[in-house]
């Protein structure tokens, strides 16, 4: 013969009321012996209070959301009268007739649930692992529930490794690893793309990517998402550095080196990274601090076979226009041959992409963390200059210059590429 049996909140400790954040129970539902009603959280702790008794779930008394203390009806369970239970938590119910034993093995289990339904004296912060309980589909304590909700992970999401699959502390920590690896090749929560079949619109070929051109498009993605670039174009008369450069041509050639306008570049870039040590600089890892160099390595992305990669030419301002370019040289013969070590490409403080040598009238270079800043150079062309009331044939070079705007305002960028442009149409500036 089955009856009605009421539970209540059990003593809640030194918590006077806790607010109901779950129920994982629904009415109709067969509970077992200490399976979790309702799961509390106070400012405290969270913990679950489990039901005392077996039985079927008639009713429901409370809600998520609502407070609760010592006392207050939880629930009603239709119970089979020949089951050793006890009606409250705090109170053991005895028939008059029942035997010294009987009631005390309900006053033992009435204690023993009590005493589990009391919250630990800890830092809300803490993740407790104890009072982990089977509720319904989802097999968690408090302590990890709580995590999740902290973290707005889904359970269901999650493979629990605890005693029958239950879901501990570890297996939270694990899938939020996971997680962090799939941002890698998706960050900032961006959509993957689409996996589509080309076969089914024609024939196609599979090439494999070099493993340079791999790690360059890992470090252009990245940078590009990290940095809020910034491009600012101009462009450089380069007529009289040409006339210079070509005249000195052959007394290079005689020192078996051959004298491009590139080293130029990078002597007027030093002057210009002098006048503005904003740029010869790195950002600190916390977006606070500015880190600013007194050496000046010039990075140089050179075009291989294999893809493109960025040695670095070191104390640019130390060396004359001959001893670039034998360096030059000798560096981009290295990386085309593939025999570049680790520190030929590391300790760049600003970087030159050049395509003069192929073609275009512009670009925005991507800069190269930990720059701040990279310039691109196209190719040069004769243009028509108006000067002195008179259109003059003038030898243009483009310049393409992107900073990362954290560090760099609009106007600074201006006046640095306006001192560069200023700094290559006349080389005696950096000549003095």
């Amino acid at each position: 013969m089955s009856s009605l049996k009421e539970i209540h909140v059990p003593d809640l400790g030194n918590v006077a009321a806790a607010a109901i954040i779950e129920i994982p129970v629904k009415i109709g539902q067969d509970i077992a012996v200490e399976e979790a009603l309702i799961t509390l959280e106070s400012d405290k702790a969270s913990m679950d209070i489990p039901s005392p008794i077996a039985g079927k779930l008639k009713e429901l008394k409370v809600k998520v959301g609502d407070n609760v203390s010592k006392g207050d009806l939880i629930a009603i369970l239709e119970t089979e009268e020949a089951s050793t239970s006890v009606e409250k938590l705090t109170e053991t119910a005895v028939a008059p007739n029942a035997e010294k034993e009987n009631v005390e093995k309900e006053r033992k289990l009435s204690a023993d649930i009590t005493q589990k339904s009391k919250p630990e004296l800890t830092n809300k912060d803490e993740v407790s692992e104890d009072g982990d309980e089977d509720q319904g589909d989802i097999h968690a304590g408090p302590g990890v529930r709580r995590l999740a909700r902290e973290f707005g992970i889904d359970l269901n999401r999650i493979k629990g490794t605890g005693q029958k699959g239950r879901l501990i502390k570890e297996d939270l920590q694990k899938f939020v690893k996971s997680q962090l690896n799939q941002s890698f090749n998706s960050p900032l929560g961006l959509p993957k793309a689409p996996e589509i079949d080309f076969n089914q619109f024609g024939k196609t070929e599979t090439q494999s990517l070099s493993r340079i051109k791999k790690l360059t498009a890992q470090y252009l993605h990245r940078n590009w998402l990290l940095i809020p670039h910034v491009t600012q174009f101009n462009e450089a008369d380069i007529t009289e550095l040409e006339v210079f450069r070509k005249a000195q041509a052959g007394f290079a050639t005689k020192q078996n080196v051959k004298l491009t306008p590139l080293v130029f570049i990078m002597k007027a870039v030093v002057t210009s990274l002098k006048a503005f040590p904003t740029f010869n600089a790195s950002l600190s890892a916390n977006g606070e601090e500015l880190i600013l160099k007194k050496y000046y390595h010039v990075g140089i992305a050179v075009d291989t076979p294999e893809g493109l990669v960025v040695p670095v030419i070191r104390d640019v301002d130390k060396k004359s226009l001959l001893e670039l370019a034998q360096e030059l040289g000798a560096v981009s013969q290295k990386a085309r041959a593939k025999q570049l070590a680790g520190a030929d490409l590391q300790g760049s403080s600003f970087t030159i992409s050049s395509l003069g040598g192929i073609g275009g009238t512009a670009f925005t270079p991507i800069v190269n963390l930990p720059d701040v800043a990279i310039l691109g150079v196209s190719k040069a062309q004769l243009k028509p200059i108006y000067q002195d009331g008179e259109f003059v044939p003038r030898l243009m070079l483009p310049l393409s210059l992107s900073y990362d705007h954290r560090v760099i305002d609009g106007a600074e960028g201006a006046r640095f590429i306006m001192h560069l442009t200023a700094c290559l149409s006349d080389i005696r500036r950096w000549l003095l």
